[in-house]
């Protein structure tokens, strides 16, 4: 299992970016995936995630209306649109797989929570 971003950059305030998580060794369209940051000094916190069958999505309050999960089944991708970016959305982004569950809730004990690398995102002026 590997999952590798990428996209990450600098932009300006206002400005959008897209993180793209290319996933191999599993099928990210059955089972939940998500992203989270990170920044010094500070725990790792959920952006957004897909959570469930139905592809319900959950964000955090700071990103609600501003971010977009979502993924290409076909390229196996997870994806993270960014837009209207602020100060405060600088950090380390990684995507993560959570293989211990499908998402029709089907345990498995051999699975595990992996995470990508992480990319950098700077949003300054």
């Amino acid at each position: 299992v590997q999952l590798v971003e990428s996209g990450g950059g600098s932009v300006q305030p206002g400005g959008s970016l897209r993180l793209s998580c290319a996933a191999s060794g599993f099928t990210v369209s059955r089972f939940p995936v998500s992203w989270h940051r990170q920044v010094p000094g500070k725990e790792r916190e959920l952006v957004a995630e897909i959570v469930n069958s139905a592809d319900h999505t959950n964000y955090a309050d700071s990103v609600k209306g501003r971010f977009i999960i979502s993924r290409d089944d076909a390229k196996n991708i997870l994806y993270l649109q960014m837009n209207s970016l602020k100060g405060e959305d600088t950090g380390v982004y990684f995507c993560s797989a959570d293989l211990r569950v499908t998402l029709h809730g089907i345990h498995n004990g051999a699975g595990k929570v992996y995470w990508g690398q992480g990319t950098q995102v700077t949003v300054s002026s």
